[in-house]
């Protein structure tokens, strides 16, 4: 009889909190675990512990801030129709029309990767006893003629560059270039590589900003971090 029928859980109270430690554990450890596997690339390419876990976290936390440079105006708007459908029934709220575009660079996204792309030329030159200026302008001619062809113009959003193919291209041209694997492979491809998406990726769009109608554009901002943070990583692979 169903009266007589008893159900034990093996999980009990202690269980429960073990699991919910579980989870809070894997939810620390997983960004632990990314920041060490990121911390030695950048250890890789020349950098102490401290110092690249320092750069690490000043482009994270940089990529929340916008230093303005300049304004760009826009001479008409379109107007959008009220009534589109024809049918005398209200429309949705339309957002209000953007009159200018405010251009600006991302501490973590532009700044600091600039930074960085001409510390590890400087210091590969030191290493190595000669320069690698010429295969790092190879390298960042192509990268930026490739991210320039990959990136979108959305309007209402603004510049999105592809997030993988500029890191891939650079590293590729890296090898290329050196010849092989290496510190001269890789600093090519991490210096060439930040330089080419912010120019081929950003700057070369510039010019069309006042066509896709949105209040900012942030250089090595939201739709450009993410491929030059990979510019930074990839490179390790090869050092």
């Amino acid at each position: 009889m169903s009266d007589g029928v008893r159900v034990y859980s093996g999980a009990g109270a202690l269980s429960v909190f073990a699991i919910i430690l579980l989870v809070i554990l894997v939810i620390l450890l997983i960004p632990l675990l990314l920041l060490g596997i990121i911390g030695t690339a950048f250890t890789r390419l020349g950098f102490s512990w401290i110092a690249a876990i320092a750069v690490i976290l000043l482009m994270l936390f940089g990529s929340f801030i916008n230093i303005p440079i300049y304004r760009v105006k826009r001479d008409m708007i379109r107007v959008p129709d009220e009534n589109p459908s024809g049918f005398d029934i209200p429309t949705p709220f339309m957002s209000s029309q953007v009159w200018e575009t405010l251009i600006s660079v991302n501490f973590g996204g532009a700044i600091i990767p600039v930074c960085i792309a001409f510390y590890l030329l400087y210091r590969a030159s030191l290493i190595t006893g000669s320069s690698l200026l010429l295969p790092t302008a190879v390298c960042l001619v192509i990268v930026a003629g490739v991210s320039f062809v990959a990136t979108r113009m959305i309007s209402g959003y603004g510049i999105k560059v592809s997030l993988i193919i500029p890191a891939l291209t650079a590293l590729l041209i890296g090898i290329i270039v050196s010849g092989g694997t290496g510190l001269a492979a890789a600093v090519p491809a991490c210096a060439g590589g930040i330089l080419g998406t912010l120019i081929g990726g950003n700057i070369a769009h510039l010019f069309r900003i006042k066509d896709i109608e949105i209040p900012q554009v942030s250089i090595g901002g939201s739709g450009t971090f993410g491929a030059v943070f990979l510019c930074c990583v990839l490179p390790a692979l090869i050092a």
